[in-house]
């Protein structure tokens, strides 16, 4: 049965009535067990089978599904399709049997589990004292931005690169200087003259590693030459690393506060979060660290989060308790990547997918599909009456979106260098990733 047989949202309503009863249910005594308690030793979890998440106010499916009939495969904003991984589950379960919801302090338990995580899966060593929370990775970079860009100054980006900064640079009232990277093999790289001169004038540099959309995991190599230029100019860098946990097989990934020039390092401050390797974006807690104590209280002076309970209470479980969910969804991505790399090349015509080294990403050449259909005439016709810019990408992602009910976000709002290029997220089931690029196949054939 495919989802689109399915009834989504009674199965869901049932679904949400059940998980009521055994939270209004759940033994305030069983509460005080330890969760590893009520999980086997070795568990095996179940990534294959599609996970329904239409009609409860989801971005990735509902968004979609409220701008076009048919979607049967919503592959746009980066979270996963899957079951959270159980620890977090009951941890959360655990909390909600107690019933009062007054102030959260935060004790130390909840920065040591951050500095184990990236000690453990890292080597990476954080002073706990450093670690400075906040509601997700963007009001972290905003206050940075706020506290080290005045308004109206630059802050330099390799491009294409994600969507989402454009949102903090605007919000900052800063300017965004894109430092569009070269592609060589398939694969990004730095245009080190450009990036050299737009450092030169700007007063941050926002680093993306591993780099979304393009996939790149930046070598300690590029990296130490990216903060020399930044420490030669006086140009804070900001590493946003929320996707580091997503590396492909044979790949690295090097935490820049890693690096072995201390005064690089101290030049920079990291974000980061469990959001993506955990998917819990809703839960809205993240964190920045910096081995600059000056730079660092700088910045944290402009820094409000208001944490809610049950996110501090769902990031500790997954970072203290998540590391078997996680060392078996790490492989079944990267394998994912493989499958849609062999079918978009081989079945997809016009499309070139070059398999990323990190994140759950894939980033799409669709430069000859969009030839194929006149993708600019389209957007140059419609652009003459337009309230606000159609692109090629534009009418690619509605091309999808109408013929093989398949969503995907346009490259265009990826910055400079994301013209001719589609992100597709691959972070679900096989199946959907296997029922996307069939529907697509067929599309493309009816042309």
């Amino acid at each position: 049965m495919t989802m689109s047989n399915l009834d989504r949202r009674s199965f869901l309503r049932g679904a949400g009535a059940s998980a009521l009863l055994t939270a209004a249910t759940f033994e305030p005594a069983m509460a005080k067990a330890p969760s590893v308690l009520m999980r086997s030793a070795r568990e095996d979890f179940d990534f294959d089978s599609p996970y329904d998440r239409v009609g409860t106010d989801c971005i990735k499916w509902d968004t979609p599904l409220a701008t076009y009939d048919g979607i049967q495969v919503g592959m746009g904003i980066a979270d996963m399709d899957f079951r959270a991984a159980p620890c977090i589950t009951e941890a959360l379960a655990k909390r909600c049997a107690h019933e009062n919801w007054g102030y959260l302090r935060r004790p130390q338990r909840y920065s040591q589990a951050v500095v184990d995580w990236n000690m453990r899966r890292y080597g990476l060593e954080i002073d706990p004292e450093s670690i400075v929370w906040t509601t997700g990775v963007h009001p972290g970079i905003i206050a940075a931005l706020q506290t080290l860009a005045p308004p109206g100054t630059r802050v330099v980006m390799n491009t294409p690169t994600y969507n989402g900064f454009y949102t903090d640079v605007r919000f900052a009232h800063n300017v965004a200087e894109d430092n569009e990277m070269k592609v060589v093999d398939g694969r990004y790289q730095i245009d080190w003259d450009d990036f050299e001169r737009r450092v030169r004038r700007s007063n941050v540099f926002i680093l993306c590693n591993p780099q979304n959309p393009t996939g790149n995991c930046w070598s300690a190599d590029d990296m130490t030459r990216m903060g020399e230029i930044c420490l030669e100019h006086n140009t804070v860098v900001l590493s946003d690393e929320i996707h580091c946990d997503f590396v492909s097989a044979g790949e690295k990934y090097t935490p820049f506060a890693s690096l072995p020039n201390r005064e690089i390092v101290d030049n920079s401050l990291t974000f980061k979060a469990a959001s993506k390797t955990f998917s819990l974006a809703a839960m809205k807690v993240a964190w920045y660290f910096s081995t600059n104590p000056t730079l660092l209280a700088r910045v944290r002076a402009n820094t409000r989060a208001d944490l809610t309970t049950l996110g501090m209470e769902a990031n500790y479980a997954a970072l203290t308790e998540g590391d078997e969910w996680f060392d078996q969804l790490s492989p079944y991505l990267d394998a994912n990547h493989n499958f849609a790399e062999k079918e978009i090349n081989s079945r997809l015509e016009g499309i070139r997918y070059t398999k990323a080294q990190g994140t759950y990403l894939a980033w799409l050449d669709v430069n000859g599909f969009a030839e194929a259909i006149d993708a600019a005439g389209i957007a140059a016709r419609e652009n003459e009456t337009a309230v606000t810019q159609v692109t090629p990408e534009t009418i690619v992602q509605r091309w999808f979106a109408n013929e093989a009910g398949v969503y995907l976000n346009p490259g265009h709002s990826y910055g400079t260098g994301g013209a001719g290029h589609m992100r597709m997220n691959l972070g679900t089931s096989r199946q959907m990733i296997s029922t996307a690029i069939e529907k697509m196949a067929e599309a493309i054939a009816r042309i």
